[in-house]
């Protein structure tokens, strides 16, 4: 039996004006809206996220990340 939807969470983020392109783009090319496509993205994180690549990309953005909010 499918899981039902339900939002039981809701919290502010901040996010990067990319970082929202993208999550709108990804939700409108899926058919969903940004919360249920943030909630999918968690929900199949292993599944859906490549380790090696997550692994690098992350220590990319860390090492520009002070200078990005100046």
């Amino acid at each position: 039996m499918p899981k039902r939807f339900r939002l039981t969470r809701r919290f502010p983020i901040a996010m990067t004006e990319d970082g929202y392109r993208r999550l709108k783009t990804f939700a409108h090319e899926a058919g969903l809206d940004e919360g249920e496509a943030v909630s999918f993205i968690f929900e199949n994180y292993s599944s859906v996220i490549h380790h090696d690549n997550l692994t690098h990309r992350l220590r990319l953005f860390n090492s520009e990340l002070d200078a990005r909010k100046k």
